[in-house]
């Protein structure tokens, strides 16, 4: 039986270019360190755009900075 974690899902998420996929597992972590709210707000802009565009905020620009976040804790 193979255990897989889930940062090596997640780099390997990455590596095939699934980066909707990365935030999604990124978000449950919960040693993000500073990228933290870039993460969370990043999956949720992408899972509720119509509720961040009310608060006055960019979702596209949102899931782009939770996807650099990711990149940047997880390098691949």
């Amino acid at each position: 039986m193979t255990i897989t974690r889930k940062t090596d899902l997640l780099r390997e998420a990455l590596r095939e270019g699934r980066e909707i996929d990365a935030l999604r597992i990124a978000k449950s972590f919960r040693m993000l360190g500073d990228f933290k709210v870039a993460v969370q707000r990043g999956w949720d802009a992408y899972q509720n755009p119509r509720f961040a565009r009310s608060l006055g905020r960019d979702p596209d620009r949102l899931v782009k900075q939770g996807i650099e976040a990711v990149r940047s804790l997880y390098p691949v």
